[in-house]
């Protein structure tokens, strides 16, 4: 190890009770093979941590963006825990100083190598997730996607405020939602919803709520627009 783990804990902000948890995040199978008894590799907390990493940031961006549609949802978190993502997220940390792994893994520049950064990054959510609970893993994680939701999210805007923009450039347009149709029980209702230009209806939408519906219909009313 190039590093004491002291000074890991200081960079991600967690102090850990389970020290062997953290050891074994920043241990590659390389290393493991070659350091029989050395303990366990990364690889079942690296499992472990995706799926921690998927709750936390779907839930992150349910409640960040309220009428985001689910889509588009998907799209914006899958780019900010894509492997560019949690790599570049790793290196702030410099968690590649603190791997251990194997001679031949560290000859080839393993401790810079993107895949073996991602399923650490992910491993290390899991042992923190693991020692300290889901809400220290959530502040964890959060340090990074609340910095970068907003330079992933220029590609995702709200598509109602972008089109009421571009109707308000022409003082004279009105724009306004009309719900068309109503459907399912009240536990799970779908609307479809018109999105109406004085009185020409400029796009349609379906959603599981009237802000997603309208969402839809704005979206395809800028897509018509070829925006």
């Amino acid at each position: 190890m190039n590093k004491d783990l002291n000074s890991l804990e200081k960079e991600i902000g967690y102090v850990f009770k389970k020290r062997s948890l953290l050891k074994q995040a920043v241990t590659h199978r390389s290393y493991a093979n070659e350091n029989r008894g050395s303990g366990p590799f990364n690889e079942r907390l690296e499992f472990l941590g995706d799926a921690v990493l998927s709750l936390i940031s779907a839930d992150f961006l349910y409640k960040k963006f309220p009428s985001m549609a689910e889509g588009d949802l998907t799209k914006l978190r899958s780019s900010l825990v894509c492997t560019a993502s949690l790599s570049e997220y790793a290196r702030r940390i410099k968690l590649g100083d603190y791997l251990l792994l194997g001679k031949g893994e560290l000859a080839t520049g393993g401790n810079e190598r993107d895949s073996n950064l991602e399923n650490a990054f992910e491993a290390l959510i899991a042992a923190v997730y693991l020692d300290g609970g889901i809400d220290k893993a959530r502040r964890f994680v959060l340090r990074f996607l609340d910095d970068s939701v907003e330079t992933h999210h220029i590609s995702f805007k709200d598509y109602k405020t972008k089109l009421q923009e571009i109707v308000q450039e022409s003082h004279e347009e009105t724009l306004n939602y009309v719900i068309t149709k109503e459907s399912g029980p009240d536990h799970d209702k779908r609307y479809e919803v018109e999105v109406h230009l004085n009185s020409n209806v400029i796009g349609k939408g379906k959603g599981r709520s009237k802000k997603q519906a309208e969402q839809e219909a704005a979206k395809q009313a800028l897509q018509l627009m070829g925006l």
